[in-house]
């Protein structure tokens, strides 16, 4: 991940358009110079016709608007593109809720949510690693809505795996004759960087997963992932398992 200067860097992207208007000025000055010449030299008997003088005139106008047009457009979205990215930059040391599958495990913790469309017979969910490796199973909730699940990077044989990427997806099964139910997963995660290219905004969550701005959903405040961290290492004191139902937590801002 770049830093904030990858996106100011994009503001100047404008020249480009100043350069356009600097050619279309001096070429609108050889235009009238050809013009003149031509009226110089027109012959007495067979004259330019007005409506024709006047046409070109209008046509070359519209050009030269629609150039400056586009140029108040591009200053626009540089300056849309920088104000996201001074957004984009405060989301770090925050964590998000994103849509998608790719969950980071960051401290030994990660953390998703799934919502059933309806209510389903049975729940089944399934993390991967990169290679598409399956290393750990658990039963999850049935009824209609959204659910929250949290790992504690353990595998089903109880080893804890390396903080990393891993892919969650959600399985279900409904009754004979009944349509299947739709899951929508999200993840959470630690913003760590900001980066920006020609296709928009990135963030980095935590030096694993990479997420758009339009992507984010909720934002929660510096000490969420710590605190979610330390309610897993209290539960394996416990014995009561690291996954499970995340209550009580706090939004600090919903962008849905």
């Amino acid at each position: 991940m770049t830093d904030l200067s990858s996106i100011i860097s994009s503001v100047n992207t404008s020249s480009t358009t100043t350069s356009s208007s600097q050619t279309l000025s001096a070429d609108m000055n050889t235009f009238l110079t050809l013009l003149t010449t031509q009226l110089q030299y027109q012959d007495p008997l067979d004259p330019m016709d007005t409506a024709e003088y006047t046409n070109q005139l209008v046509q070359y106008s519209n050009v030269e608007q629609a150039i400056q047009t586009n140029a108040k457009l591009d200053n626009l979205l540089s300056l849309s593109i920088y104000n996201l990215g001074v957004q984009a930059a405060g989301y770090v040391g925050k964590t998000v809720q994103v849509l998608g599958d790719m969950m980071p495990l960051d401290g030994g913790v990660a953390k998703s949510t799934y919502t059933l469309s309806k209510n389903v017979e049975s729940c089944t969910i399934t993390v991967k690693d990169t290679d598409g490796n399956v290393v750990y199973t658990a039963q999850g909730e049935t009824s209609a809505g959204a659910h929250d699940f949290v790992w504690d990077g353990k595998n089903s044989a109880g080893e804890q795996l390396p903080d990393g990427v891993y892919q969650i997806s959600v399985s279900t099964t409904v009754p004979n004759g009944e349509t299947a139910a739709t899951v929508t997963t999200t993840i959470f995660g630690r913003v760590t960087g900001v980066a920006s290219d020609d296709s928009g905004i990135y963030i980095g969550l935590s030096d694993a997963v990479t997420a758009t701005l339009d992507y984010v959903l909720t934002i929660r405040d510096e000490n969420y992932w710590d605190q979610l961290i330390d309610s897993i290492k209290e539960d394996d004191s416990s014995g009561s398992g690291g996954d499970g139902t995340d209550d009580g937590e706090e939004v600090v801002e919903s962008l849905v």
